[in-house]
């Protein structure tokens, strides 16, 4: 059986939660390396006042990640497959052995910086639940115009929906969707309209940077929560890496497919827990769980249990 480790998006991220990272070796040296590549102390990314600035909740969440991954690696917990969502990719690459942790520093940098500068203000997320797609997307239609941008971001369970663009569209498409039924419809801690058509140019900047990036052939099973298919080429990764901020998030099909690959055990990566509680219904006859709120060596000890009994 194979264990797959989920690594989460925008919106996940916590005040100070590079600080509460588990104290190892590796932990410390994931916060050298980033900050290293950063020219400065990542550490600083952190606060409250710093994780306003997408630049670094984007860097936290990678490095978070990463960190986590190889704390649990060196103890013996190694995933079998990794997938991330939107900023999570990078991670889930990263320990996928695609590219180098210190070039997807750089390149989370850039990309945080691209899709702040094109919205500094006035767009973001919502989150919708109790509707289906098909139930959604009209509405969407009735709002959606060159004033009214607004998208299906987001697929993240049947009735978990997220879209994307002007604030107020966004606010015109909520409050259809609650007289529609939907049980709520929450703004995300996501200032920039991530996962749709408006960022597109800021999508084909970041590909021309990494024309040349040294990369390698996943050492594990990468899955795309773009495509949701498992994707086993370095440049076919990288290519989703760049684009997934253009394109909608298909993560309740990203977990269905881990699952039919043999994914019986999902194991979340800071901060938070969504990510589980978007896999629990798929691994009902397996197990999903997260770092936060778990002892580390409850964490290895079910990895370890579930390769050792495949």
């Amino acid at each position: 059986m194979s264990v797959l480790f989920t690594f989460p998006g925008q919106g996940a991220q916590k005040s100070g939660m590079l600080h509460t990272l588990p104290a190892h070796p590796e932990t410390a040296r994931a916060l050298e390396e980033a900050s290293q590549a950063l020219g400065r102390d990542v550490l600083t990314l952190d606060t409250d006042a710093a994780l306003r600035s997408t630049v670094a909740v984007q860097l936290c969440l990678l490095v978070a990640g990463v960190a986590t991954a190889r704390v649990l690696s060196a103890h013996g917990a190694r995933p079998t497959m990794v997938a991330g969502l939107s900023i999570g990719a990078w991670p889930a690459a990263v320990v996928a052995d695609v590219l180098e942790f210190s070039d997807a520093v750089r390149l989370v940098a850039m990309r945080a910086r691209l899709m702040a500068e094109a919205y500094p203000g006035g767009y973001g997320m919502t989150a919708i639940t109790g509707l289906t797609a098909r139930q959604l997307e009209p509405l969407l239609a009735s709002v959606h115009g060159p004033a009214s941008p607004v998208y299906l971001a987001n697929l993240n369970a049947e009735r978990q929906l997220v879209i994307a663009g002007a604030e107020a569209a966004m606010g015109a498409v909520a409050a259809l969707a609650l007289r529609q039924g939907a049980l709520r419809a929450e703004r995300l801690a996501v200032p920039v309209p991530s996962h749709c058509e408006l960022l597109a140019d800021q999508a084909r900047q970041l590909a021309a940077a990494t024309e040349g990036l040294p990369t390698r052939r996943p050492a594990l099973t990468y899955i795309s929560g773009s495509t949701a298919r498992a994707l086993f080429g370095a440049r076919a990764i990288v290519d989703d890496l760049v684009a997934n901020m253009a394109r909608p998030v298909l993560w309740a099909d990203t977990v269905r497919h881990a699952w039919e690959r043999g994914a019986r055990l999902t194991v979340e990566m800071p901060s938070g827990s969504v990510l589980t509680r978007l896999a629990d219904p798929v691994f009902a006859e397996g197990r999903a769980m997260c770092c936060d709120g778990n002892r580390l060596d409850s964490i290895v000890s079910a990895v370890r249990h579930k390769i050792e009994g495949a």
